[in-house]
């Protein structure tokens, strides 16, 4: 295996268990503008969410509902009805999440965590966890430029942590976005995990590379010495 000297790490199904608080706050969001269950529209759109998992939140709602005020106030619903979530203590780590965070910084490995959530919602759900001195960094697509399925995430990683080249990223994530931008990017290493979103058949039919049942399985996909055994839920 290649060198890799930073890690970009999805948030919500790939390192973060959220009980499917996604989906519910774009119900939420959905049900400001009368897309309701039953209603005309509602499955398309409920389906248009799903196959954009994983990409810029604000950007779902502009392609959604067509308007920018509209999609700023759905944008809005949508990340108090999250931060709900993460107050009632519904955010959780994924099973190996932390273990394999730890090994790839013990390998010298930098970790950023990427996210399609706006900063004020990745930061309440980092503080949730007690993540700040977990990572090196964390990303949204404010702070990029563009999310997912653009390169410029991973990109703008590599920047900020004053990385090499391109082939020492390592992208990893539940979607078909997460997929795609990593190899924009040009990354070293992509990898799609089932525990999110995404079945095996859309990640390979992403074009993934390597396809993982978690990120615990990343460790020994970078050949480090450290094996990752998921902790029993407390």
């Amino acid at each position: 295996m290649q060198r890799i000297t930073i890690a970009c790490l999805d948030m919500a199904g790939t390192t973060v268990s959220d009980d499917g608080s996604v989906l519910a706050a774009f119900g939420t969001a959905a049900a400001e503008f009368g897309l309701t269950p039953g209603a005309p529209g509602y499955p398309e759109a409920m389906a248009f969410v799903q196959e954009t998992m994983g990409q810029s939140k604000i950007e779902v709602f502009r392609r959604l509902l067509g308007s920018e005020d509209r999609a700023q106030r759905a944008n809005h619903v949508f990340e108090e009805s999250y931060a709900e979530s993460v107050r009632a203590g519904l955010v959780n780590p994924l099973p190996g999440a932390i273990e394999t965070i730890a090994a790839l910084r013990a390998a010298g490995i930098k970790v950023c965590l990427c996210t399609g959530f706006a900063p004020v919602t990745r930061d309440a759900v980092l503080d949730a966890l007690g993540w700040r001195s977990l990572i090196d960094l964390a990303l949204s697509p404010a702070d990029a430029g563009r999310g997912r399925p653009w390169p410029d995430l991973p990109l703008t990683a590599l920047l900020r942590l004053r990385g090499g080249a391109v082939s020492e990223l390592a992208v990893v994530g539940d979607t078909a976005a997460d997929v795609e931008s990593g190899l924009r990017a040009g990354a070293g290493l992509v990898a799609g995990v089932t525990s999110g979103s995404a079945s095996r058949e859309t990640l390979v039919a992403a074009g993934a590379p390597h396809v993982l049942d978690s990120v615990a399985g990343l460790p020994r996909l970078l050949d480090l010495d450290a094996e990752v055994v998921p902790a029993e839920p407390a």
